[in-house]
């Protein structure tokens, strides 16, 4: 048995591999693009399934597609959709001409994959053909930068509700530890004294303002120019088409979206995708500097953080928080993407941005890495134990937590009694401030309560 085939376009003759779903324009990209090892990202196949859906569906109802066709089509891509033939996108994400590739990879697994449904070989694009009628009426210039657009959407979604657990597992920890005393630190310096809840509770509230962000920013990738074809006139598609188009792709996504005003502005610019790009800078940073803290308080004993593995292959029972390091990662590595993405954008010509693989694969590839490092995070955070003689111990040696007394006893005493107990040589703060101004005093100027309280109503 001949284990290939042979297909033809423009350029001249190409061999295929017999049993692939792809075609000529496909192997020839396969050929071309030996870069980063990178597939294209699985959520955006999924997603420029669904356009195609909406685009047959569209071209089925207004007369341009033959029913026994258009069912064939539909149900490849309804397979496709589901993550059946996922090996048959095998292109380099990283590819030249704007998502052509991409494109016509899609086309022409769906053609042949509804050729089979109809009894065919594949190949065999007298039955089913990859432009004339899996394309029909689209271009990779309205098509791709679509499918990026819904893919966003929905992983944008599940950022948003992982973001929403990590702030609850910070919440949780609030109130477990709202009552451990311990030092605040300013420029890594001790500072005011606060409690391990009132710590936990900016984490938290930091997490909070990503998590809407991300919601949000849901809006910015809504308007869409799919219709528009090469350059967003929608040129050699019908008007008909153009506007059911839009409501097809609705009704396959389930997603709110809409047809741009002006398609060609919608074509040639890509900034919606730098909008929210920076949202995910902005949790990036969140998410490196709480892990970062993590690290220091685990370090400084204040928390215990899980133990998940061994930290060292010659130093036996070291164990590192390895979490925190891999979130910090991950942050800059979003960070990084961030970079990237605002460069494709900028680097768009005229009618068209020619890098939406790279702006694609950045993206996507940041929402998948922070769905998954929130996931991971959430579980570590709820598994972190106080130490609260630590914090204490910390916290009594301290003479900053004379700080909270000011309102009592005023800046110059205090500073007194700071110099007395260096010259004695003390080295319990509190106990040494119980001695002087009586232990009732202390207890209640040092509560929880009266460190979180937002001021002082008087100073009795």
């Amino acid at each position: 048995m001949n284990d290939k085939r042979t297909e033809h376009d423009f350029l001249g003759s190409l061999e295929v591999p017999a049993g692939a779903y792809w075609g000529i324009h496909t192997q020839r990209a396969i050929n071309n693009f030996h870069i980063s090892g990178i597939k294209v990202n699985a959520g955006l196949i999924k997603s420029m399934a669904q356009i195609k859906k909406a685009c047959c569906l569209a071209n089925l109802e207004n007369g341009y597609l033959p029913k026994e066709k258009a069912e064939a089509i539909i149900t490849a891509y309804d397979e496709i959709a589901t993550g059946k033939f996922a090996d048959q996108f095998p292109i380099d994400a990283l590819q030249g001409g704007a998502g052509t590739s991409t494109n016509m990879n899609m086309n022409e697994v769906i053609a042949n994959r509804a050729i089979e449904i109809l009894g065919g070989n594949k190949g065999d694009y007298t039955i089913i053909h990859p432009l004339e009628d899996v394309n029909l009426h689209q271009s990779t210039n309205d098509v791709y930068p679509t499918a990026i657009k819904i893919a966003a959407i929905f992983l944008l979604r599940d950022l948003s509700k992982a973001i929403a657990c990590l702030q609850g597992a910070f919440q949780e920890k609030e109130k477990e530890f709202a009552a451990i005393v311990k030092l605040g630190r300013t420029e890594l310096q001790e500072a005011v004294p606060i409690t391990l809840g009132a710590e936990f509770s900016a984490f938290s509230e930091a997490f909070s303002r990503d998590r809407w962000r991300t919601f949000k920013c849901e809006e910015r990738l809504r308007v869409v120019n799919l219709g528009g074809t090469a350059v967003g006139t929608g040129l050699a598609s019908p008007r008909d088409y153009i506007f059911l188009v839009i409501e097809k792709l609705r009704d396959v996504t389930g997603l709110g979206l809409s047809r741009g005003e002006n398609i060609m502005g919608e074509t040639a610019n890509a900034d919606s995708f730098v909008e929210v790009s920076g949202i995910l800078k902005a949790h990036a940073v969140n998410l490196i500097k709480i892990a970062n803290d993590l690290r220091l308080m685990n370090f400084l004993g204040e928390i215990r953080l899980p133990q998940l593995q061994a930290g060292s292959s010659i130093m036996p029972g070291k164990v590192n928080p390895v979490m925190a390091e891999a979130a910090i990662q991950t942050g800059i590595k979003v960070i990084a993407n961030d970079g990237i993405i605002t460069e494709t954008a900028a680097r768009g010509t005229l009618q068209i941005n020619e890098f939406l693989p790279l702006l694609a694969q950045a993206l996507l590839e940041s929402l998948d890495m922070l769905i998954n490092v929130n996931s991971l995070l959430t579980e570590h955070v709820r598994g972190i134990e106080a130490n609260k003689d630590k914090c204490e111990e910390y916290f009594d040696a301290s003479p900053m937590i004379i700080t909270a007394l000011l309102p009592v006893i005023g800046y110059d005493k205090a500073t007194l009694l700071i110099t007395e107990f260096s010259s004695r040589g003390e080295k319990n703060m509190r106990r040494f401030l119980e001695e002087k101004l009586g232990k009732e005093l202390i207890n209640k100027v040092l509560s929880p309560y009266q460190l979180t309280a937002l001021g002082y109503k008087d100073k009795k």
